[in-house]
């Protein structure tokens, strides 16, 4: 595609070339998030069973792949301005692709860790940071629905995701699944080189072009901004409760319901998940979007005292589909929320600070679940834990204060 003029293109014709990277990014996230993370509540108990690993030494290696991914993703903005979305695209599928490979090979505790070091270079450069900042360079006026409909293939990804790699774990046993779906991630490759060319130019400001803050300054800006704040740390707290509970799902559904029921599960909760960010995307920029996110967090609260307090297989079922309806817009509602408030020159700085600022808390939860639910016998306690810091974030994100005008700190 020719560099043409970003602010002049029709995003909203279906011929516009932006909706294939849309196309492209929906296909990128099902791997990513099919493998990159619900595929994790997957690993888990396989690694248990093959090698006897104590549940807190699995979930610390989860808690380090996130991260490193997380130290990673803050620069995913600048290399894909640097090196292009396609080059850093292909990087990602690679070494996402090479690390699921290895993760059936594995037969020491510290090639886990190695492994995982390499899935989060491929996370990082596949998944939400990557996707965001890549869509926003063919979108503006309609950046959210191009975002929300990519990021529809976070939901697919778990929808398919678990149910095959458990399929393929019953069928090929762990280290044949863990080689097909490596070999499958990547036709991802010849699918970007196709379809991710040269983005539209965008238009340079008439005056004061030059003085376009830097990436350090936004970062900056941001750290001190009480809305930003309010944004990343209840988005942060949720996530952690969020991620933490879906990595161990099937391992505390299992005893409760079976494996098969325990996977039907995971797979409704993210069919709900994306059916929940489906029908936000069409009324989502007319409503209080803090609010949404505040109604999200107190409906996993609710999901996990059902979970915690009912073992009937109807009401798991129920409890995970409420749990999961919120699970696609709470990765679709930090851009959505960003957009809205900050200058569009800060959008994919602050979405990559976001991400990384939520990455590093939700690192740990996983570990911490892990680490509580070994000493204590039971997942009780962890998820009684996840739902307190669901309600707090719910008071939290609610908190604007009295900040300066975002858009004049920006370009100040």
């Amino acid at each position: 595609m020719t560099a043409t003029t970003l602010s002049l293109v029709d995003e909203t014709s279906i011929r516009y070339p932006g909706w294939r990277i849309v196309a492209v990014c929906f296909v990128m996230a099902t791997f990513s998030w099919g493998l990159g993370f619900y595929g994790q509540s997957v690993y888990l108990p396989e690694l248990q069973r093959l090698h006897g690993w104590q549940t807190s030494w699995i979930s610390a290696a989860t808690t380090i792949y996130y991260l490193v991914g997380a130290a990673l993703v803050v620069f995913v903005g600048d290399a894909i301005g640097k090196v292009g979305a396609r080059t850093c695209l292909i990087a990602g599928v690679l070494c996402m692709a090479t690390a699921t490979a290895l993760v059936g090979h594995i037969n020491a505790l510290w090639q886990l860790y190695a492994v995982y070091a390499l899935l989060a270079c491929g996370w990082a450069g596949t998944s939400l940071g990557a996707i965001t900042n890549t869509l926003g360079l063919w979108f503006d006026r309609k950046r959210g629905m191009a975002i929300s409909l990519a990021l529809n293939g976070a939901s697919f990804g778990g929808i398919v995701g678990v149910p095959l790699l458990t399929a393929a774990v019953a069928h090929w046993h762990f280290t044949g699944a863990m080689m097909a779906a490596a070999a499958v991630a990547l036709l991802l490759v010849p699918l970007i080189l196709l379809a991710v060319g040269t983005p539209p130019a965008r238009p340079r400001a008439a005056a004061g072009a030059s003085s376009n803050p830097s990436g350090a300054r936004i970062r900056a800006m941001a750290l001190r901004d009480v809305a930003f704040l309010t944004l990343a740390i209840a988005f942060a707290l949720v996530l952690f409760a969020q991620v933490g509970v879906i990595v161990h799902l099937i391992a505390f559904l299992d005893p409760v319901v079976g494996r098969e029921h325990a996977a039907i599960a995971v797979a409704l909760l993210t069919a709900m998940a994306m059916i929940g960010r489906l029908l936000f995307s069409i009324i989502i920029d007319r409503l209080n979007q803090r609010l949404v996110s505040a109604l999200s967090f107190a409906s996993q609260a609710c999901a996990l005292v059902i979970l915690i307090n009912l073992s009937n297989t109807y009401a798991v079922y129920f409890a995970c589909a409420l749990f999961g309806f919120s699970v696609g817009n709470l990765i679709t509602l930090p851009a959505l929320i960003v957009q809205r408030d900050f200058p569009a020159e800060s959008f994919g700085v602050l979405i990559s600070l976001n991400t990384a600022v939520a990455q590093v808390t939700y690192a740990f939860g996983p570990g911490v679940i892990g680490v509580l639910r070994d000493l204590t016998g039971s997942y009780t306690a962890p998820f009684i834990m996840c739902i307190a810091l669901e309600l707090i974030a719910a008071a939290l994100i609610m908190v604007r204060g009295r900040a300066a005008d975002p858009r004049r700190q920006a370009v100040a």
